[in-house]
């Protein structure tokens, strides 16, 4: 009974449990399900999925990007995803070296504007949306010739562009691509026009959390597990197919 008990123990203490921040409002990356039981989309997927190959079990907590940076650097979460690195930000996290997936930063147009590929340099003299609280490139952020108008979400950020506030909005291609699809009142009023950059995501670990640096560490060992097994590329297979318009 006794080598029982103590097999037991022994299988409970294989798994640990960590606490990660996922924003909320970042479809089809990362958002909050309807019923508000937990976060959906691929990056938790990927997350969950790369912990499990090191027996480490993921709870998340799910709130706007804004507060999930906010946890990760007071040690309140061991880590926060979806983060892109910058020069502002890249000394404030343990940072895992392969991203957790890379993701076009894309200019959105209404649907009546001339076809062609934008760069950053035409959007000089334009007014362009923005999101409040999310990562821009360092030297779009500093460009005084580009006139900023921030929303509080996504959402609110194609209505400006729809309601003609702006003329131009930086919005991720996939994210962009799931609003139109699963937004009826957008089709025919929005669509892509350039890009500035493609860019990479990572979970930003905590630089105050006691298993921060620790876990960045952890976790890019189950990052090359998932990718050596197929589990990565089929995710991302399955996830492209269902969103390319």
């Amino acid at each position: 009974m006794l080598l029982v008990w103590a097999g037991l123990c022994a299988s409970a203490m294989a798994t640990e449990v960590v606490t990660v921040a996922a924003e909320d409002d970042w479809a089809p990356y990362s958002a909050m399900r309807a019923d508000r039981s937990g976060p959906e989309g691929l990056a938790p997927a990927l997350v969950k999925a790369a912990f499990k190959t090191q027996d480490v079990d993921v709870r998340f907590e799910v709130v706007p990007f804004s507060r999930c940076l906010h946890y990760a650097e007071k040690g309140r979460v061991v880590g926060c995803f979806d983060t892109t690195r910058t020069r502002v930000n890249k000394d404030r996290f343990y940072w895992h070296p392969t991203p957790l997936f890379r993701e076009e930063l894309a200019i959105f147009g209404r649907a009546d504007a001339p076809v062609r590929e934008l760069t950053q340099k035409d959007l000089e003299g334009q007014t362009v949306g923005v999101t409040i609280g999310y990562t821009y490139p360092t030297d779009f952020m500093q460009n005084p010739r580009i006139f900023k108008l921030s929303a509080t979400s996504d959402g609110n950020l194609v209505k400006m562009l729809v309601a003609r506030r702006v003329n131009y909005i930086l919005l991720n291609t996939m994210p962009g691509y799931y609003r139109i699809k699963s937004e009826p009142a957008l089709k025919g009023q929005i669509k892509r026009l350039g890009a500035i950059r493609m860019d990479s995501f990572w979970v930003s670990f905590s630089r105050t959390h006691p298993d921060g640096k620790r876990m960045s560490e952890v976790f890019e060992k189950g990052l090359q597990a998932i990718k050596a097994n197929g589990d990565y590329d089929r995710m991302m297979r399955a996830f492209k197919q269902e969103l390319q318009p």
